[in-house]
């Protein structure tokens, strides 16, 4: 039975952050998840005009960064944390309802008409979705024919993932052959993995 200790207390923040220590997370998640996003990023043709979305946005911080790979295009982030929303609002201030638009929603039911992006991010996200069939299936539903789909991971290894999946509620570390199957299932046709170190970057065509 897992302890409910002040650490683990502190660590449901990084899948629903909320209040001080929630605000905590996500200045640490823009900080220290950056090297893994913009290694993420080199992986896809980013056009100038593409519509995307930011599944599990977080603090905002790879919003603007999709802003600046997509000038003429109009950027998106969701986030089941109304926290992460609010924070991630007043990181992209200057965007904000011009070319970013962010909202908080559930993964399982995005409220995006279909097919209406041209790529589709998840950054350290992936491992709470839940149930994740279905989330995969919206994804495939709001993607348009042809367009991608990143992820980008630094735990996928099960056995090594227990260090934070027995500390934090409704985590879930999938291996890339997990992960390259449930994409299939999902409807994806075209699946690509690259390590890189200890991280993994998937990008699934539609």
């Amino acid at each position: 039975m897992r302890k409910k200790n002040f650490l683990n207390k502190v660590l449901q923040n990084t899948s629903c952050p909320q209040g001080f220590w929630g605000r905590m997370i996500l200045r640490g998640m823009n900080c220290f998840h950056a090297s893994l996003a913009n290694r993420g990023m080199k992986q896809v043709e980013w056009q100038p005009n593409w519509n995307v979305l930011d599944i599990g946005c977080g603090g905002g911080a790879n919003l603007k960064r999709l802003l600046n790979l997509c000038p003429k295009g109009n950027i998106y982030g969701i986030d089941l944390s109304e926290e992460s929303v609010s924070f991630a609002q007043k990181y992209n201030e200057k965007d904000l309802n011009k070319r970013c638009f962010i909202q908080q929603g559930n993964v399982c039911s995005l409220p995006y008409e279909d097919g209406f992006f041209n790529a589709i991010t998840a950054f350290e996200t992936v491992y709470f979705w839940s149930p994740v069939n279905i989330a995969l299936s919206e994804v495939v539903r709001v993607l348009r024919e042809g367009g991608c789909f990143l992820i980008s991971l630094e735990a996928s290894d099960p056995e090594q993932g227990k260090m934070w999946t027995e500390r934090i509620d409704g985590m879930v570390v999938y291996t890339p052959a997990e992960l390259e199957e449930r994409l299939h299932e999902a409807g994806f046709s075209s699946i690509r993995t690259i390590r890189k170190k200890e991280e993994i970057h998937i990008i699934a065509y539609k």
